[in-house]
């Protein structure tokens, strides 16, 4: 069967297509004929075909089998037909113009067929006598000589209205109504709500159509005949009549006749004075009428009485003239039900009670007319309105919104984060719809609101401070931390077949890239073309350029990729570089410019020096080829002073190109310049010394320059020491304020965070970091300190004989380093760790701090973010696993079995294997290599080396918090864990009993001697890790050394005071309930554990009654089978009785398990003598219990079960009441 061809076929599948459609001899659905042309004389069939070849234009009709000649009539309607054609008898022969002469009539016929009309009853009215000679003037302002629209039978101009009510007023009928319509009426009013009019004629029927000469007469007659039926008739008889008539007729037919009435009686009312206190017929159903609703709402129940001199005012609209009414007052302070937030202009909160005036603007909006402000919902509403000055405003409304939410001004009053609720509602598509505005003032706004977005201005300062500290120019990129989940369609397939995350990225639409990051949504969206067509083409006001640069600077602090989009995009550096960073420029002549094209900006310099730190290649592209450093040699050859620019911005883009040159020296780079500009860096350095007033303004910008001068110095030396030779150990071996000065700064997770961040736009956390107390304070005294230290750290690396003398200065008096620690401004750590590494063997004063130094560092390890795996590894190298660091003491307390006697061996065989401990968690760490030397070269200033000042991505330490587990959790992840939750291992693999070894040894050494550094890590989580040693092998804990260790593990973390603070119901770490482990660890105690007392104990612990009840209904239902072989007693157990038998179980179902398996001998004593006393006591607790809300039911039931048990044993101790727990374990241990 042939298949039709689709859109995705090639053109060689169409030509296959053909080939096989001729082949097949199929007759074609359409065949090509050509149609003759009448208007050429050709004839059809094959006449036509034989002049087809001599033709010229010939074409090609295509005919459809079936289809008719004449389209079909687009209406239903048939086809008209006329009335005398078929009267009419025409022959063939006959002439048209004799048949016209036939039928013609004469004038005279048409004359003599007239009759007139008898007009001698006809009054005839002579024109009123006004006593002027030119009658007066009309005029449109005198609306009381106007009949009204309603009365005057549609729109009618001034004059004739004019006329009409003239003729009114002289008696006559207006000459557009009616006879019937203008007779006098009679009006009759019924008590309460109904009005009945009696007219002098009928207002439906007009008699016409009715055979006889006296049809007027007769409906006259019959509508007096029907008037004195309803003046005989009282009020509830017309009411029941009336509804009588309303059950039958139509619905449509009432409605027509309330309409005619209510016409009828608007045309009485105007025509006739109405007596004082009677009322016109209205009908309060119907609203078919607007005049009809204007005599329904009285005037006085109107906001505005409506004047006669008002134009366009004689049809009301009562809807409309409630929007004059006086506003509502606002609501009482004391209700708690809750508002929707509205905001002024400015993006302050107002409150619902405060009462604003309406001059502001500030109550325009149809909701909640009573309060002031504007509705998010209102201004995105306004935002997309045709009126200009609406949308500027809005957009400038939700920009200052934007910007309090991100100061965290709203968290105290409003439920939910403002931006995530702008965000979900599409504010960003809202904003990139707003910059493609043809109007300047609409698009200079939608970049004041993105800028609010993205741009956090204390950020960009705080990061401007510490640029000039050690590694400050090393900054994380700002990407969303949230994980993509993988694809179900990637789902089982082969590495090499599924989708990379660029073709992802490409797949996925702009809404959804958006909500998982929204700089790359904006980079999908064709952000930068649009900022470039907006710098280049539009040229706006000097603050429009400074939030584009600003917002250009974020996109380029997202990440690397993102950085070198902004570079790529046509034109874009190009634009930037010729309009803000020209070569010469003239002064400007007023101190605020009207445009800022063709001078120099700071924030250029700033954008280009953001760029230069995501890699070397970037950097080498600004030097080269956009021509930066001629910018560089134009702006630092001459003082600011003679830049021709306001002092202010001289030295502000001094300092950015004095920042940007560092950046590139840390590479390696513009190192040539140095030279060039060599006497102008010389004198500007001479110029520090001179005194400036405190008291002078630019004191700040002052300093800020001459640290960046500094920087640039620093980052030259190191460049040029390594083109001399790699100097090892010319940087920290240790720093711990390298990482605080990085962890404040940059730390995304650890640090708090943001008043309203968002994942998908993440932020440093840095809002009011002046006014709190912290490192990056402009008081904090952590950057002297930090230079001091590496200064020190260099001098004594020079000279080993400095190292005691600098240790008693660090520890004169008046100096409490242990202070410094605590308070977390140990900025002479790194010199204090150096001295402590060559002085600890050879000073005794030193040695006396050693165990101080080695907490610390415990401490410090796992908060070493990615970037510092260079000093993660020195602390363990170094520090972390040497031997003097730790104070051996033994622990001869005396337990029965096992005790930790032992332990005190198993120190020592530890103690003596921290070579071999450590070099197991280097191995394990071995995956950091490439991470290890790439920090290396950054914290020793090798630039040459150094490839980007962007830290790797932040997805956590480098080291987690449960580190010292990582080689027994690394095991454990690389055997598997099966789906029933026990594993069958035939072999470990090579080294994994020492792993395992050396893991569990110093974990004994750590709970012991270093308890403190392991409090970061939860029990539970402990318990957990440690639980992995029975999961990841069917024999691995069945090892002698292993099992002495996890014996020893296992007393430590069952001490009363350990117990107090385990709770399995919090889910561990990296798990989602501890339930789910424990179900795998009964699956492997049934399948290998061959009754062993230590996997029994392990397996007991989480039974105590004040864990979940979910465990002991797994051990008691699913897996009943191992109460046979868990052997293990309270001695070995040493977890007290009343943990598991107190309070007395409530739960009925596990209670039936319990009787379940006493009864059936599936629980003995031989066999399982822990759970035989637990269920026994909670059994005899709940049978003789004297709580009422048990049900008495399941207790009766089980005590009479109770007597029919063969053992006698076992049916003494369920009726035996009087046992408490000493009394079981008298009898049974």
């Amino acid at each position: 069967m042939l298949r039709r061809p689709k859109p995705t076929d090639s053109e060689a599948d169409l030509l296959r297509e053909q080939e096989q459609f001729l082949v097949s001899g199929a007759p074609s659905a359409a065949n090509v004929v050509r149609r003759p042309d009448k208007r050429r004389g050709e004839a059809g069939g094959e006449a036509g075909d034989q002049n087809r070849g001599s033709e010229g234009d010939q074409r090609d009709v295509v005919t459809i089998e079936d289809l008719p000649d004449q389209l079909p009539s687009l209406t239903p309607a048939p086809p008209k037909k006329s009335r005398f054609k078929g009267s009419r008898v025409t022959f063939e022969d006959d002439d048209a113009e004799e048949r016209l002469d036939r039928h013609d009539i004469h004038i005279s016929a048409v004359l003599s067929r007239i009759v007139e009309r008898d007009t001698s009853s006809t009054p005839v009215n002579l024109p009123a006598f006004t006593g002027m000679a030119f009658p007066k003037v009309l005029h449109r302002s005198e609306t009381g000589n106007q009949v009204p629209l309603s009365l005057n039978g549609g729109k009618k101009s001034i004059f004739a209205r004019q006329i009409a009510a003239q003729r009114i007023k002289e008696g006559k009928t207006p000459l557009h109504c009616e006879p019937e319509a203008a007779q006098t009426a009679e009006t009759v009013l019924l008590p309460n709500t109904h009005v009945l009019t009696l007219f002098s004629g009928p207002r439906l029927i007009s008699g016409q159509g009715l055979a006889g000469p006296n049809s007027s007469g007769e409906t006259t007659r019959i509508h007096r005949e029907n008037q004195a039926k309803l003046q005989a008739m009282s009020e509830s008889e017309i009411i029941e009549e009336q509804k009588k008539l309303l059950s039958q007729l139509d619905s449509r037919l009432v409605e027509f006749v309330r309409s005619r009435k209510a016409q009828s009686v608007l045309s009485s009312a105007s025509s006739s004075k109405q007596p004082e206190g009677s009322f016109p017929l209205v009908n309060r159903d119907s609203d078919s009428s607007s005049a009809a609703a204007l005599f329904q709402k009285p005037k006085e129940d109107l906001p505005v009485k409506p004047q006669k001199e008002w134009v366009h005012m004689d049809k009301l609209e009562p809807e409309k003239l409630e929007w004059m009414r006086d506003l509502p007052a606002p609501r009482r302070k004391g209700t708690k039900k809750a508002m929707q937030a509205r905001f002024d202009f400015a993006g302050n909160l107002i409150p619902p009670t405060e009462d604003l005036p309406t001059h502001l603007g500030l109550h325009h909006h149809g909701e909640e007319p009573e309060r002031a402000g504007y509705s998010l919902q209102e201004l995105f509403l306004l935002s997309r309105s045709q009126v200009i000055q609406q949308r500027s405003l809005a957009l400038s409304t939700l920009a200052n919104i934007l910007t309090k939410a991100r100061a965290g001004e709203y968290l105290s009053v409003l439920k939910g984060s403002v931006m995530s609720t702008l965000l979900d509602a599409g504010l960003l598509f809202l904003l990139r719809f707003a910059l493609d505005d043809s109007v300047e003032g609409v698009m200079s706004a939608a970049v004041h609101a993105l800028k609010a977005l993205l741009v956090c201005e204390e950020e960009e300062e705080c990061l401007d401070c510490t640029f000039s500290w050690f590694r400050g120019l090393s900054t994380f990129p700002l990407l969303p931390s949230a994980q993509e989940e993988e694809d179900e369609e990637d789902e089982g397939l082969d590495e090499s077949m599924k989708e990379t995350a660029k073709e992802k990225e490409e797949r996925k639409s702009d809404h959804e890239v958006a909500r998982q990051d929204v700089v790359k949504g904006l980079l999908k969206m064709k952000l930068l073309p649009r900022l470039r067509y907006m710098l280049e083409v539009i040229r706006p006001s000097p603050r429009v350029v400074q939030d584009v640069l600003d917002v250009l600077t974020r996109i380029a602090r997202h990440s690397s990729s993102s950085a070198t989009q902004v570079l790529d995009c046509p034109r874009l550096m190009e634009t930037v570089m010729c309009n803000f960073l020209p070569t010469s420029w003239s002064a400007p002549s007023l101190p605020q410019p009207h445009t800022v094209h063709g001078l120099p900006l700071a924030s250029a310099m700033k954008l280009l020096r953001v760029l230069a730190a995501s890699g070397r290649h970037a950097c080498a592209r600004l030097l080269n080829s956009l021509g930066v450093s001629e910018r560089l040699s134009c702006l630092l050859s001459a003082e600011p002073r003679e830049l021709l620019l306001d002092q202010t911005q001289a030295l502000r883009i001094t300092t950015e190109a004095y920042r940007l040159w560092t950046v590139a020296a840390a590479y390696g780079q513009a190192c040539k310049l140095f030279i060039d500009l060599y006497p102008a860096l010389v004198k500007t350095l001479q110029s520090v010394h001179q005194a400036l007033a405190p008291s002078d303004p630019l004191l700040p910008l002052q300093l800020h320059r001459i640290l960046a001068l500094l920087s640039l110095l620093t980052q030259v030396t190191h460049t040029a020491g390594c083109h001399q030779e790699l100097q090892a150990g010319m940087a920290s071996t240790l720093s711990f304020f390298i990482f605080r000065s990085s962890s404040v700064v940059c730390n995304v997770q650890s640090s708090h965070l943001g008043p309203d961040s968002i994942p998908s736009l993440p932020g440093l956390a840095c809002p009011g970091w002046r006014d709190r107390p912290g490192l990056v304070v402009p008081s904090s005294p952590f950057p002297l300190l930090s230079g001091l230290g590496l200064l020190l750290k260099t001098i004594m690396g020079i000279h080993k004989g400095l190292i005691c003398k600098v240790w008693y200065i660090l520890y004169m008096d008046g100096l409490d380093y242990s202070r410094w620690i605590i308070t977390g401004l140990g900025a002479l750590l790194d010199v204090v760790f150096f001295c402590h590494l060559v002085a600890v063997p050879i000073d005794p004063e030193v040695a006396k701090h050693a165990s101080l130094y080695h907490q610390v560092a415990l401490v410090l390890l796992p908060w070493l973010l990615p970037g510092s795996e260079y000093l993660a590894h020195e602390l363990l190298s170094t520090i972390i696993f040497k031997l003097e660091e730790l104070k051996l003491h033994e622990e001869t307390q005396h337990h029965p079995f096992p005790s930790l006697q032992t332990v005190g061996t198993i120190l020592r065989e530890a103690c003596i294997q921290l070579p071999s401990i450590r070099g197991c968690f280097l191995t394990h760490l071995a995956h950091l290599e490439s991470s290890v030397l790439v920090s290396r070269d950054a914290f020793l200033g090798r630039n040459p080396w150094i490839n980007s000042h962007l830290l790797p991505e932040l997805t956590g330490p480098t080291l987690p918090s449960d580190w010292p587990f990582l080689p027994l959790v690394s095991l454990y992840e690389r055997m598997g864990v099966s789906d029933g939750g026990g594993l069958a291992v035939e072999e470990l693999p090579p080294g994994a009993l020492p792993a395992v070894t050396h893991c569990l040894q110093w974990l004994l050494l750590l709970e012991i001697w270093r308890e403190d550094a392991l409090k970061v890590i939860p029990p539970v989580a402990k318990l957990a890790r440690l639980s992995c040693m029975f999961l990841c092998s069917s024999d691995l804990f069945l090892e002698r050394p292993v099992q002495n260790l996890i014996w020893g593990l296992f007393r430590l973390l069952t001490r009363p005071s350990k117990l107090d603070s385990l709770d399995l119901n919090i889910p561990p770490p990296g798990l989602a309930s501890f339930q789910d482990l424990y179900s795998a660890l009964l699956a492997q105690y049934e399948a290998v554990s061959f009754g062993d007392r230590l996997f029994g104990c392990w397996v007991l612990l989480p039974l105590q009654r004040r864990y979940s009840t979910a465990m002991r209904l797994a051990v008691f239902g699913e897996h009943v089978g191992m109460l046979r072989s868990l052997g293990v007693t309270l001695e070995q157990l040493g977890i007290p009785m009343e943990r598991f038998t107190s309070p007395p179980e409530d739960s009925l179902p596990l209670l039936r398990l319990y009787f379940r398996s006493l009864v059936t001998g599936t629980l003995k004593h031989c066999w399982c003598p822990v759970l035989y006393v637990v269920a026994l006591s909670h059994i005899n607790s709940f049978i003789f219990s004297q709580d009422l809300g048990l049900p008495s039911y399941n207790k009766t039931h089980i005590y009479q079960v109770t007597f029919t048990v063969l053992c006698k044993s076992l049916r003494h101790h369920l009726l035996c009441s009087f046992m408490n727990d000493e009394h079981y374990l008298f009898l049974f241990f």
